[in-house]
C-alpha cells in the first residue's frame, strides 16, 4: 500500500474518531440536560442552543454582527501583519531600531494586551476603528518577533557566503532574509488569526454597538445562557474555518517542510 494511501486513511480515522467523541459528548449534555441533571436555565440542551442559533440566521439579524467582527478580525490581521513584519525587518537590520523597539514589544508582549481595549475605547471611540486597534496591536507584536527572530536566526555563514560571491544587500534580502522570514511569519498565522478575532471579539464586548462581541455581552445581560452558547459556538466555527485556511496556505507555501 502506497505511503499517501495509507496517510489519507490515518487522517480519515483520526477525523471519525473526532467527529464520533464530539456526537458522544452532545448526545450525553443533551441527556443530562433533559433529565434535569444540569439546570437547563444554566445549561440548555444542545438542540436548544442550535435552535437559537438557527433563529439568528433565519431572522437575518447575525449578519451585520457577523460582518462587523469579520471587517474588524481582517482588518487589524492585515495591518498587524503588515506594520508587524515591517518594523520587525528594520529592527533586525538596523542596529538603533532594535534598540528603540524591542524593549517597547517585549512590554506589549509581557502584558495581556486585552487591557487596551478601554484605552482605544476612549481614543477611538466605540465604532470599529476601536477594535481594528487592539486587534493590530495583538497580531503585530506576534509578527515582529516572528520577523526580528526569523532574520536574527539567519545562518552568519549564509550571509557572508552570499557576500563573498558578490550579492549586495538587495540580494541578501531577497535570496536569505525573505525565505527565512517567510517561514518564521507562516508558521504563526493561525496563530495570529485566533488573535486578530480575539481583538476583535473583545473590544466589542468592552463597548459597541454592533457585532458578535456586542451581541455576546447582550446575551450576558440577559443572563440568556442558550445565547450565549450559540454566539460561543459559532465564534469558535469561524476561528476553526479561518485556522484551516491559514493551515492550508501554510502547507501550500511551505510545502517543502511537510515532504
Amino acid at each position: 500500500m502506497r505511503a499517501g494511501t495509507i496517510t489519507g486513511t490515518s487522517k480519515r480515522t483520526k477525523l471519525a474518531r473526532r467527529l464520533g467523541a464530539t456526537l458522544l459528548l452532545l448526545a450525553i449534555w443533551e441527556v443530562l440536560s433533559r433529565t434535569g441533571v444540569f439546570d437547563p436555565f444554566y445549561m440548555p440542551a444542545p438542540t436548544r442552543v442550535f435552535a437559537t442559533l438557527g433563529e439568528l440566521f433565519a431572522d437575518g439579524s447575525i449578519w451585520s454582527h457577523l460582518q462587523a467582527t469579520f471587517t474588524a478580525a481582517l482588518g487589524g490581521l492585515l495591518v498587524g501583519l503588515i506594520v508587524g513584519a515591517l518594523l520587525g525587518f528594520l529592527a533586525a537590520l538596523v542596529p538603533i531600531l532594535s534598540e528603540l523597539l524591542e524593549p517597547v514589544m517585549i512590554l506589549l508582549n509581557a502584558i495581556p494586551r486585552v487591557i487596551l481595549a478601554p484605552l482605544f475605547i476612549i481614543w477611538l471611540g466605540i465604532g470599529i476603528g476601536s477594535k481594528i486597534a487592539l486587534a493590530f496591536v495583538l497580531v503585530a507584536v506576534l509578527t515582529f518577533f516572528a520577523v526580528y527572530n526569523g532574520i536574527r536566526e539567519v545562518d552568519v555563514r549564509l550571509v557572508e557566503r552570499v557576500r563573498t560571491l558578490g550579492g549586495n544587500w538587495w540580494d541578501l534580502v531577497r535570496e536569505v532574509y525573505l525565505p527565512s522570514v517567510t517561514s518564521w511569519v507562516l508558521g504563526n498565522l493561525r496563530v495570529a488569526v485566533g488573535l486578530a478575532f480575539t481583538g476583535a471579539v473583545v473590544g466589542e464586548f468592552v463597548a459597541s454597538f454592533r457585532g458578535l462581541g456586542y451581541l455576546l455581552s447582550f446575551a450576558q445581560s440577559q443572563f440568556n445562557a442558550p445565547l450565549t452558547i450559540a454566539l460561543i459556538v459559532l465564534i469558535m466555527t469561524f476561528v476553526l474555518i479561518l485556522f484551516a485556511l491559514a493551515g492550508l496556505i501554510e502547507r501550500r507555501l511551505l510545502a517543502w517542510r511537510y515532504r
